[in-house]
Parts: C-alpha cells; structure tokens; sequence
C-alpha cells in the first residue's frame, strides 16, 4: 500500500467533512443525552430475582474527580506544540478526565467512585506524518503512548498506563477521518484511523457502498480501532469480520513507517498486515486502513426461529455454518437470554431458545438463500416466528451497554464476556463458564443470572457471548474481577480463546501466554523490541510479561 498507489483515486466529495458526533459520557457509555433511570417495576423485578437489594450508585461530580497533576513540563509540552500546534495539544482536567480508560465496568466503578488514572496530556495529531514524528519524540523522551480512536475498548485497552515512563500522553486519532481514497473498480477504500463507522458508511453510501461492518460499538468505535483489536461485526457469517476485509495498512512506528499489503494476494513471505491486525497498538499506530467494500444490499431479509433447546439450536447453526449457503447474520440465544429479551421488550417468551437470521443482497439471491436455509433449520427441529422478533432486535441493538450502566447506577453489575471455541467443545465450554460464574457470585450478598448467546459461526466452531447480572455488593469491583477471573480460567480450561472479538487490553494479558505458549509470547516481544525499542507504546497490554 505505497503513498503513490493510494493517491491516484481523487478523495470524494464528503472527503474532508467532519464527524459531529458527541464524546461519550466520561463516566457512562455513549451520549449522555440517552441514559435513563431504572424504572420502578423493573427495579423491583430485578431485586427479586437477583436477591440483592438495589441501592442509587451515582457518581460523583465530575469537579469532584481526582486527577493526577499533569506530569508534562514546559520544554516537554513546547516540543509536542511545535509538532501538533498548541490547540492540540491538551493538558485540561476535562480532557483528560474523557481519556481516562474504556467502558468496561471497572473502568466506571473507579471513575464514578472519583478515581482516574488520566494521561497527562491528550494529543490530536492531523495526518500520519504528525503520528509518526509524535512517537519519534516519545521514544525520545521516554513518554507513553496510548493511541485512541472511539474509546470503546471495555479490556482495558486504552487505560493510560505510563508502564514506568515520565509520562503518558492520550493520542486522540479523530482527526484522521477522510476517506482517503476509493477505488471502485476494485471494490477498495482507504479510511482515516479516526473515522467512525456511521461517517465512514455515510461517505461510502454516496457511492452505493457498505462496509457491512456492524458491531455493537458501531456509533463510537473506529475504523483503526476495529483493525487494530481484530473486531467482528453482526453480520460477520456475510461480510467477514473486520480483518477479512483488510487489504491494507499504514502504521506508524517509533523507527518509522510501515506499508502493509496492498495487492489481492501474494506470496512474499508472512503477511505483515497480520502483525498490526490485533496489535492494540502495542507495535505502532495504524493511521490508514484500506478496505474491501461491497455493493449496498437492495434487500434485506430477516426471520426469527425458535428452538426447544440450546444445542438443537447449536447443532443447527452448525449445519449451516458448515453448508454452502448460509445467512448474512445467525445469532442464537439461550434459553435464559430469550426469556430476558423477551421480558425486557414486553413480549411473551417463546419455548425453548430463540435465534434471528439475516439476509442481504439482490432480491433473487435473497429468496434463494433464505429457501435453502428454511430447510436446514426446519430439518434441524426449528419453528419460523417470522421477521418481527428480528425487527425488535434490530431496534434495541445499541440500547445494552445504557442498560447496563442504567443498573450500574441502581447497585447491580451487569456485564459482559465472549470466546469462541470449536463446534465439539463449545456446549462444554458453554456449561462450564456458566458454573464459573454462578459459582463465583452467587452468594449472600446476591444470586446470579447467567445468559448466552451464539453471535459468529464459522466452519469449525462458534463464538459465546455471556452477559451476567448480579448484586454490586459492598465491594462491586472486587465481586466482578473474581466473576471475571474464573470465568477466564474456565474459558482456558475447556478449549476456548480468551476473548473471540473484545480484544486483550489489561483484563486478558494475564491469559496470553495460555494462549500463545512460551515462545509465542517470546516472538511477541521481539516484534515489539524491533518496531519499538524503548517500549513506549500502549505498555502494560495485550503482550505477556517475559
């Protein structure tokens, strides 16, 4: 992906337009606007169930945070102004405050309980020459580096860890947010790292174009984010996930610039795109991502199919994942979380266990897909419910992660956790994170509800995504890290991966080096030695300690 292959295309004509969207809530998820309060029948409900009386849990005043004292002095602050301006260089306790980590429940304990390790500056650098001469000043002046696209990450992946160095400063990519280039031909575009998704898929639909790239994050996180964290979207059995349409990469490192990939396919040595992709900006900053696009669907097709049971269902979505036509989207819920949508959305639950399909594309290819499919799951013991259960899904996608701080507020933790695994380990892999985390939290402080959904399939096997609820105790962040803790043993003990999409940051390192084995850590840290010999990069995640 050379500078001059990239530039023969003119940027379009949205090209250089800025992405409004708010900054999430400093002690929430997303835009401050949409959070509620718990409503009184529910607050009950979830009382009686859980066993634990629920308690108000507001956080403190943002004034009231206590912040480190920033650690950048005046030569130090005048050389970072010299490269980036003095407006973008910012030191200012609300600034900091927002940079403060992710929005994984231990992150907002601490922040609402007035606690945050903030950077001590935030840095908004314009283009990859401003990334690249930044990190070549802290690797200069021994300063850390945390890269920050939507602030999404909820492993700790953008905590500001200082990992011993004078300093560390917050690199805020919002500021590469064009598209680049577009090749229509090839079907390619080239993104800023910045560019959220709802801008980038506003830039491409001017061409009829999609990324088709739907995660749960999908109003705040990045296109550098998902790239760099190896992200997977909704539709992820149609589109891939993030890294399948990955074709290129621009990245900055401490020693320079690096070009990966570009041409369809090749056989010149390993990929070197495979570095950065998953690299959570321990090994350089990606600051380009060249993309594979597609067409926009003329058609979208969604139907809903119950199931008796959980592994008639897996069993189902098995056959189609290992057949030659599948859906756009299958996502399979257990009998618990079925029952919880269902109870939330004012719905009466249907028996068994319930799972929603998606199809895109042209309107003949949807119907010939969506027959075939009708009679795999039919074959395989499932009932057609139709497309409104799908219709309900799709309008409360993005509502869970308000939810969860709505209850966070209340006194009750609910959060989440996923792996995947082969189709011959997953149901034991299911049952025993299951026993993990009723057996870590269920107590007398609170019971436990523990549901599951199948979200991505492949040939060999699937991803579980877990979300708990329990009583936040006398102490919440205590009670979630020992849940966290053995469920995370328990993923390692039955064949699955520490995480299938939400990345490693802080919260999975402890676990790599069960993942990779010795020498994998080993060949880790000599990458990290080559491409950043002074270890200034996003220290303290994703490689396993020597």
């Amino acid at each position: 992906m050379t500078h001059d292959a990239r530039t023969e295309h003119a940027p379009v004509s949205l090209a250089d337009t800025v992405d409004t969207a708010p900054d999430m809530n400093w002690y929430a998820w997303g835009d401050p606007a949409k959070a509620k309060e718990l409503e009184p029948g529910l607050r009950e409900l979830v009382s009686q169930v859980l066993r634990a009386e629920t308690r108000d849990m507001p956080p403190v005043a943002a004034e009231d945070v206590e912040l480190p004292a920033s650690r950048l002095d005046g030569p130090l602050t005048a050389r970072f102004t010299e490269v980036l301006g003095a407006e973008h260089v910012i030191v200012d306790d609300a600034a900091r405050l927002v940079h403060a980590g992710g929005k994984s429940t231990p992150d907002l304990l601490a922040r609402r309980a007035g606690r945050a390790p903030a950077p001590d500056a935030v840095l908004y650098p314009a283009d990859h020459d401003e990334v690249e001469r930044v990190l070549a000043l802290c690797s200069a002046e021994r300063v850390a580096v945390v890269p920050f696209g939507g602030g999404t990450s909820v492993v700790g992946g953008v905590s500001p860890l200082d990992g011993g160095f004078r300093a560390v400063v917050t690199l805020d990519l919002r500021r590469l947010n064009r598209l680049v280039s577009l090749d229509a031909a090839s079907l390619t575009a080239v993104l800023g790292a910045g560019v959220r998704t709802p801008h980038a898929e506003a830039m491409l639909a001017e061409h009829g174009l999609t990324l088709g790239h739907v995660p749960q994050s999908y109003e705040y996180a990045t296109i550098g984010g998902y790239a760099a964290t190896r992200s997977s979207g909704q539709a992820s059995a149609g589109y891939g996930r993030f890294e399948d349409m990955v074709v290129g990469l621009r990245v900055a490192t401490p020693r320079g610039t690096l070009d990966a990939g570009g041409a369809p396919a090749s056989a010149a040595g390993p990929d070197l795109r495979r570095l950065f992709v998953g690299s959570e900006g321990t090994l350089g900053v990606i600051t380009e991502v060249a993309l594979r696009v597609r067409p926009r669907p003329k058609r979208v097709l969604d139907e809903a199919w119950s199931f008796p049971d959980y592994a008639t269902g897996v069993d189902a979505l098995r056959t189609l994942a290992q057949s030659d036509t599948r859906p756009t989207m299958a996502r399979l819920s257990d009998e618990t979380e079925t029952f919880v949508n269902a109870a939330l959305g004012g719905r009466e639950a249907v028996p068994g266990c319930q799972a929603v399909l998606g199809f895109e594309g042209g309107d003949a290819e949807v119907e010939a897909r969506a027959a075939v499919v009708r009679e795999v799951m039919e074959a395989a013991g499932g009932t057609p419910l139709g497309p409104d259960p799908v219709a309900h899904w799709r309008e409360t996608r993005f509502h869970a992660p308000y939810l969860r701080d709505t209850l966070l507020s209340a006194g009750i933790l609910a959060e989440t956790l996923e792996t995947a695994a082969s189709w011959s380990d997953l149901l034991p892999l299911y049952t025993a994170v299951v026993g993990a985390l009723t057996g870590a939290l269920d107590d007398d402080e609170s019971g436990a509800v523990v549901q599951c959904h199948v979200s991505h399939t492949y040939a060999t096997g699937a991803s579980l995504y877990f979300t708990v609820a329990t009583g936040a105790g006398e102490d919440p962040a205590t009670r979630w890290d020992r849940a966290k803790r053995a469920a995370s043993d328990a993923i390692v003990a039955n064949g699955g991966t520490i995480t299938h999409h939400h990345a490693v940051g802080t919260d999975h390192r402890p676990w790599m080096e069960a993942e990779l084995g010795p020498l994998g850590g080993e060949v880790l840290r000599a990458v990290k030695s080559a491409l950043d010999p002074e270890g200034v990069l996003n220290p303290g995640k994703l490689i396993p300690e020597a």
